[in-house]
Formats: structure tokens, C-alpha cells, sequence
């Protein structure tokens, strides 16, 4: 099995109302603590890192699925929520939308709606989350881009 290391730099100043810095390779940006929890909310708060990271896993998974089969993509856009509830617990809802170049046929917008299932079971964060218990949901939208 690959191994591989991830290094994050982390810096906080004051109390909860104080905020802080996280970098790691090209990331670097502001958190702080949510207003829900006496914070200042001024900075990004780890549910949001969190749906990030879950996000950007099944984003870079599509986008390897569609080039391994070959698919052109005029256009790819995503979108994700996430929930907590009683009810449902942690949830996480990737909503993708992939335009196919004009003329695209049948058989390749149906190779394209298979990779949303695909980049689903192949992502890595996706996958330990669910294994944590979050339920993890893809609304994928597939459409012929009407521009040729």
C-alpha cells in the first residue's frame, strides 16, 4: 500500500475569540472558531475544511475517471452541502454537473453518468469518512453542451 505524509503548519493567536493560520503545501488560509461556538467565525472552521477535503478527493477522482475512459468535458462544475441532524447524522452531498462537448453520444453520456459511481467508490477521503459513519450522497447532472 502507497504511504503517503501530510505536514500542516498551524499557528493560533488569543482565546476563542482570537484566530489562527493553517498551511500545508499550497494551502494557507485563516481559521477561527464559529460564532455558534463563541468564536469570531472570521476564518474558515474545521466542518468546512472537512467538506473540502470530501469535496475536492471526489472532484479530482471525476475528473481522473473521465480522462482514463477518454471523455471530453466542455465544462465541470461542483457544488457540495453538508448536514448534521439527529436524524441523518453527518452528511455530505456532492451535487457535480458535467457538460459533454456537442455532439456527444449515448453511449458516451452514459460512460460519463457511470463515472460519477465510479469516482464515488474510488475517492480516498470519501471513503474513510465513510467508514467514520458520514453518509456520503452524489446528485451528478450530465448534459451535451447545445454549442458546437
Amino acid at each position: 500500500m502507497d504511504q503517503s505524509k501530510t505536514t500542516l503548519k498551524m499557528e493560533w493567536n488569543g482565546n476563542k475569540s482570537g484566530s489562527g493560520t493553517v498551511e500545508a503545501g499550497y494551502l494557507k488560509t485563516e481559521i477561527a472558531m464559529p460564532q455558534s461556538f463563541g468564536g469570531t467565525g472570521e476564518g474558515t472552521e474545521p466542518k468546512e475544511l472537512l467538506v473540502t477535503s470530501a469535496a475536492t478527493c471526489f472532484l479530482m477522482t471525476l475528473v481522473g475517471t473521465l480522462e482514463a475512459r477518454s471523455l471530453a468535458v466542455d465544462s465541470l462544475k461542483m457544488h457540495s452541502e453538508a448536514s448534521v441532524s439527529k436524524e441523518e447524522g453527518f452528511k455530505i452531498t456532492h451535487y457535480p454537473a458535467i457538460v459533454l462537448p456537442a455532439g456527444a453520444t449515448e453511449e458516451q453520456i452514459q460512460s460519463a453518468d457511470r463515472t460519477l459511481a465510479a469516482a464515488d467508490r474510488n475517492c480516498d477521503v470519501g471513503n474513510m469518512l465513510k467508514k467514520a459513519g458520514v453518509q456520503i450522497d452524489i446528485s451528478g447532472d450530465v448534459s451535451v453542451s447545445k454549442i458546437g
